[in-house]
């Protein structure tokens, strides 16, 4: 009778719970109504950016739309939390009866808590719009006035924003650049140091750079290193990577002892062997260029800013760098003046205004706006201050699509060589980037970035060998505009800088901590992003912290992080869209990964990650997985590197666009290449350990992925043929191709092997910018040479093909190019 009694009692408070619960099916009407809300929120903030950016008298306009903004920040966190609460109740199979029924009622009881917080929160988002309604009739808010203009949209070059422009640019620098050309070309054989000095924005990096390409060019050292020092930085990675770049400069692999390195080894950097060796450094402090008089030949060379005339030289062939004769037209010559008048002759600010003049053409109208509106913002500013608000203007007239990825640069410390990549990814996850019919969200983020390129917003770094930037960076003044927009729209929060400010809304945090004291808090629950730098421990309790409270993240990027673990409680992450673990010390995911099914990056890129738990497979929105890291014992190896490895139905993955790299011996499962030839939006793929006899099955997996743009294949060991033969329709996109093993190919009635002889299909890749080749016999390079190779005419289209070869004990290696001398005093 009491087991019957508990049974009715528990009946009827399931039913109630249960008509509760159906009061609330109405909720799911109104986030839809306040999603909408928001929509009508964006299309307001996109016209009304440009207005707020302007000073405004009374602050009033501005308070308003942040208000506005505000707003929209709640109504993302209620629908990111009725998104995460909405998940129905998963059945235990092993409860039955009392345990099952109480499970439901427990289930019940949280989804009724969740859903009145979240009613309430609707209300309140309601009010808040009424006020802000009442506000702008008030106070006359409620019109917008924008100014018509058209908008020339011309193609640029992406590199372009590498150090400003082109030398011809710049023809005020001749002079220092002959300067420290010559004191570069001195035969002193004592250990020198030259140092640029002048203010931010003067042209210290540009001019330096000349010089040390123009030294490279010339060839007059025997290697060459150039790195960034920032304020926060750390010995043996600067050491490591000036001894890579000397390694690299002279065509030869770093030993591996370099990556083991520690900071005992500073003392016994660069040391003066009397060999003419050059120092070349930049530096806004008169001081530390006199540092090392003490110890060197030190020669300190001031560098000022420019005459106006230079100055308005330079602006008009940056204003009209896409015009036959790049000179400015008689009708704007006044405003060009006017303009460097304001910018007090720092080239940064010249070329900034000028790559923004670029996008308008030769409307007097526009032209003429843009004196009146800087002189009204730069009245009583300090000279620095000037430069500021010169890039904000800039800054200000970004589209607001392009504002988002711009801002989030900014979670970057300062003179931080940013991957590409790695921001084009965490702003997908974010949502900053917006579809385009036939484009990828990230082929559509690069156009982004490159436009914000173009208007010489932000600095390329690094280009690759097929014309990609690789690395970008944002300028010191630049990055301050940055930070201070950041820092008046609540957008980045970085630590342990402002850590005091947790009662408004940050949306991203930045942790870059050096001294390991860790907050308990940081910003607030409803944080989006965390990203970690120069962290040498991070603490359990903040770990703790991070994935159980921050139930909203989207993008976690523990890059770096000396991190050895990832707790269960990832799983609970159920709105993370963006995850690396790339560099740490993780060796294994836990199977609650296969909760993350909006997960679109999975990066553990030299991580000790290898073995994939099977709910992998169900992460169907995944785009990007990387996994792989260098293998201690395989070396000398072909496969250095030790891959992923996949199961069975790994091809539901297909959404993925890159997959790298798969250890294809370690599969386990079914048909590998059956599931491979499902995976159709492929654009980067890595199959390593391929044994002779798959080479069929993966040709024909491969023609099915009609955009991959990059492909690398490897056999699984040294001597193991690549049968690539059958390939009759190669992608047409591929870009880049990276062999390493032996090929072969096929003749009518018999097995033919060539060397590594080249199949005819090579011929047919006409996007093709790269191709490398490992160990290739000589006689079939031989074949290859511009002058007389009989294969020749297979690849003449392709502007950079590589040569590896393995030095003895295969340690390092020798990379060779094809036109090269080099190359040829190696066959000889």
């Amino acid at each position: 009778m009491a087991e019957i009694a508990v049974g009715i009692v528990i009946d009827r408070l399931i039913s109630f719970l249960g008509a509760e619960v159906k009061l609330f099916g109405r909720l799911k009407k109104e986030v839809e109504d306040i999603r909408i809300e928001l929509d009508y929120i964006a299309c307001f903030l996109s016209q009304t950016d440009p207005m707020v950016d302007k000073e405004d008298s009374n602050g009033g306009f501005k308070l308003w739309a942040q208000h506005v903004r505000e707003v929209a920040f709640q109504i993302e966190d209620v629908m990111d939390e009725y998104k995460l609460y909405h998940v129905p109740l998963a059945q235990d199979q092993q409860q039955q009866g009392l345990m099952a029924s109480l499970s439901r009622i427990a289930y019940m009881v949280r989804t009724v808590k969740r859903q009145l917080r979240a009613a309430s929160k609707i209300r309140d988002i309601k009010t808040s719009v009424n006020e802000i309604k009442e506000r702008s009739e008030r106070y006359r808010f409620n019109t917008l006035q924008r100014v018509p203009g058209e908008n020339y949209n011309k193609p640029i070059d992406p590199r372009m924003g590498l150090h400003f422009v082109d030398s011809e640019a710049l023809v005020s620098i001749d002079s220092s650049r002959q300067e420290l050309a010559h004191r570069l070309a001195d035969a002193e054989l004592k250990r020198t140091i030259v140092s640029v000095v002048g203010m931010g924005g003067v042209g210290k990096t540009t001019l330096v750079k000349k010089a040390f390409d123009d030294e490279i060019m010339v060839g007059q050292f025997d290697c060459h290193a150039w790195i960034t020092v920032s304020q926060l930085y750390r010995v043996e990675v600067l050491l490591r990577t000036m001894m890579k770049q000397m390694y690299e400069s002279r065509k030869q692999s770093p030993p591996v002892r370099v990556d083991t390195m520690d900071g005992r080894h500073k003392e016994h950097a660069l040391l003066d062997n009397n060999k003419g060796s050059k120092i070349l450094m930049t530096t806004r402090s008169m001081n530390t260029a006199e540092f090392c008089k003490k110890s060197s030949l030190v020669h300190v060379h001031n560098l000022e800013p420019l005459p106006l005339e230079q100055a308005q030289e330079l602006l008009s062939r940056t204003a009209f760098q896409y015009d036959e004769d790049k000179l400015c037209p008689e009708e704007l010559n006044g405003l060009t003046f006017e303009l460097v008048k304001i910018c007090e002759g720092l080239p940064l600010a010249v070329v900034a205004i000028g790559g923004l003049l670029a996008t308008k053409g030769k409307d007097v109208g526009q032209w003429k706006r843009l004196p009146d509106s800087l002189s009204a913002e730069l009245d009583s500013s300090s000279h620095l201050s000037y430069v500021k608000q010169i890039l904000s203007f800039s800054y200000y007239d970004l589209p607001y699509h392009l504002k988002g990825c711009f801002l989030f640069m900014g979670m970057f410390p300062e003179d931080y060589p940013i991957s590409c990549k790695r921001l084009i990814r965490m702003c997908i996850a974010e949502g900053f980037v917006k579809g385009k019919h036939g484009m990828t969200l990230e082929e559509v983020a690069m156009t982004y970035l490159s436009e914000s390129i173009n208007r010489s917003l932000v600095q390329v770094s690094v280009i690759d060998s097929i014309g990609d930037v690789r690395n970008c960076q944002l300028h010191d003044l630049m990055r301050e505009v940055v930070v201070s927009k950041s820092k008046e729209l609540s957008f980045i929060q970085t630590c342990p800088e402002n850590l005091s400010n947790h009662d408004r809304v940050a949306r991203h945090i930045s942790i870059c901590n050096k001294s390991n004291n860790f907050p308990m808090v940081v910003g607030n629950y409803q944080t989006h992003s965390a990203i970690f730098f120069h962290i040498e421990e991070l603490p359990k309790s903040f770990c703790f912290l991070l994935f159980t409270k921050f139930k909203l993240l989207k993008e976690l990027d523990f890059e770096g992080v000396p991190l050895t673990y990832i707790p269960e409680e990832l799983g609970n992450l159920f709105n993370l869209k963006y995850l690396s673990i790339r560099d740490t010390k993780v060796k294994k995911l836990l199977r609650s990964i296969g909760k993350l099914h909006k997960l679109q990056t999975l990066d553990l890129k030299r991580s000790f990650v290898s073995k994939l738990p099977v709910e992998i497979n169900m992460l169907f929105n995944l785009q990007y997985l990387v996994a792989y890291y260098k293998d201690k014992q395989s070396i000398n190896s072909i496969n250095s590197r030790r891959g992923m490895k996949l199961y069975s139905n790994f091809g539901s993955l297909e959404s993925l666009e890159k997959l790298y790299e798969v250890d294809l011996e370690a599969y386990s499962g079914g048909n590998f290449f059956r599931e491979l030839a499902r995976l159709k939006q492929l654009r980067k793929l890595c199959i390593t350990k391929l044994k002779s006899e798959n080479g069929n099955d993966l040709c024909d997996a491969i023609q099915q992925m009609i955009h991959l743009q990059s492909l690398r294949i490897s056999s699984i060991k040294e001597e193991e043929l690549l049968h690539l033969q059958t390939m009759s329709s190669p992608p047409v996109f591929l870009r880049c191709l990276r062999l390493r093993g032996i090929l072969m190919k096929i003749s009518d009635d018999s097995l033919q092997i060539l060397g590594e002889e080249l199949p005819t299909t090579i011929s047919h890749l006409k996007c093709l910018k790269t191709l490398s080749f490992n160990n290739m016999p000589m006689e079939s390079v031989q074949k290859l040479l511009p002058n007389g190779g009989s294969d020749h005419w297979k690849v003449r289209h392709i502007p950079n093909i590589y040569f590896l070869y393995f030095t003895v004990k295969g340690a390092q290696h020798e990379t060779y190019k094809l036109g090269d001398s080099r190359l040829l005093e190696f066959l000889s």
